[in-house]
């Protein structure tokens, strides 16, 4: 088997990438080792920056997103009892885009199926970034895939990145002395905007992921046991630390449809790149879910590489491949200060000294418009660097 392009993983990274390289008369391979129903209904991400809307919309992938999305123009900042708006479009001139990731998902194998080979199901994947190559199985038979180029979309636990000698890596990581406790609820959400919530109890997290479900979140240890979660116990928690002094705030409540803890982390290797193999989203980079920037950073990532492949395919020049790490890399430095600024702003601290840096902070960005400016261009998202109109 032959094709430019070697994409490993099937998440939005990679399905963004194939579709980007098509468009630009690129071939490309992409391998999955999960089933296209198990990619299709993994409850991710909600959080879509304008940046990230924008090119999905010039890629013709935006479609259904474009019709069935929230919009949302601010967020909450609730503390001691009391919300406190900011005006993400006010300040910044862009909104923020709800819509699930396993709803972008479906809509990007839709768009991909047609213009080139989706492999699911495959194992036994081995990649080779020297010579370049791949091998796997896929129904039963195994298969070697040549090719000039491997991006590696699959994921922090993927092939990809442990195929890259250890020595050629640095490796940053950062793991957070607390977790979260996330459910999806059949319950419409109880506010137009998201709220992030800081109590003594912990953070809690109020979020959507469609005008029928409502995506929730506690900050619980580590190490903590699903199983002493019941739903009467997470529905009271919540309502406990979203509750506000005025009492005029109600949470609706519904059935609980999936739960999970997951613990928060940073991890960044550099480069992301070696030899002919690329690494693209978490593959390359961990932020905690606080600044909802996982998906985007990966959006931001392929657009980076696609552009560059376009170049390197098209006149031989290898330049912006030879700078893919380093661009990335900036945008990727940014946004794991702010998830973790954001995250080390919000969740309950180890003692009382830390809890009063914290509500000053929320003081801060709360009551100064360039504290509360500076927050919301972060969120909203930076511009995507270094890419061109698809």
């Amino acid at each position: 088997m032959r094709t430019q392009v070697a994409i490993i993983g099937a998440g939005p990274a990679g399905l963004v990438l194939a579709h980007l390289l098509s468009l630009r008369g690129i071939d490309s391979i992409v391998l999955e080792r999960q089933t296209r129903a198990h990619i299709e209904a993994r409850i991710r991400a909600g959080v879509l920056e304008q940046g990230t809307v924008s090119l999905l919309e010039r890629a013709g992938l935006a479609g259904r997103l474009l019709r069935e999305r929230m919009v949302h123009h601010g967020l909450e900042l609730l503390f001691d009892g009391v919300g406190h708006r900011i005006p993400l479009t006010e300040l910044t001139g862009t909104p923020i885009t709800i819509y699930g990731q396993h709803e972008l998902v479906k809509d990007l194998v839709e768009a991909r199926l047609p213009r080139g080979p989706l492999h699911f199901e495959v194992s036994r994947v081995e990649v080779d970034p020297v010579t370049p190559r791949v091998t796997f199985t896929h129904e039963g038979e195994h298969h070697e895939l040549d090719c000039d180029v491997i991006a590696g979309c699959d994921g922090f636990h993927g092939v990809s990145r442990s195929s890259i000698p250890d020595d050629a890596l640095t490796v940053f990581e950062h793991d957070y002395p607390y977790a979260w406790l996330g459910i999806l609820a059949q319950a419409p959400p109880s506010s137009e905007e998201l709220i992030y919530g800081y109590h003594s109890r912990g953070f809690a997290l109020h979020s959507m992921r469609s005008p029928m479900l409502t995506r929730l979140y506690l900050q619980v240890p580590p190490d903590d046991d699903l199983s002493r979660w019941p739903d009467d116990r997470i529905w009271k928690e919540l309502r406990i630390r979203l509750a506000r002094e005025a009492g005029d705030w109600q949470l609706s409540d519904g059935p609980i449809v999936e739960r999970g803890i997951t613990g928060l982390r940073s991890f960044v290797v550099d480069p992301m790149r070696h030899r002919h193999l690329f690494l693209a989203g978490d593959a390359a980079h961990i932020v905690p879910a606080t600044g909802a920037k996982g998906l985007n950073l990966a959006v931001a990532d392929v657009a980076v590489l696609a552009e560059a492949l376009d170049e390197f395919f098209t006149s031989g020049n290898s330049s912006l491949l030879d700078s893919y790490s380093e661009t990335c890399l900036r945008r990727v430095w940014r946004v794991q200060h702010f998830s973790w600024w954001m995250t080390s702003m919000l969740h309950r601290g180890p003692d009382a000294f830390v809890e009063q840096l914290q509500l000053s902070q929320l003081r801060y960005v709360t009551s100064s418009q360039a504290a509360a400016t500076s927050f919301a261009e972060n969120y909203v998202g930076l511009p995507l660097e270094g890419v061109s109109n698809a």
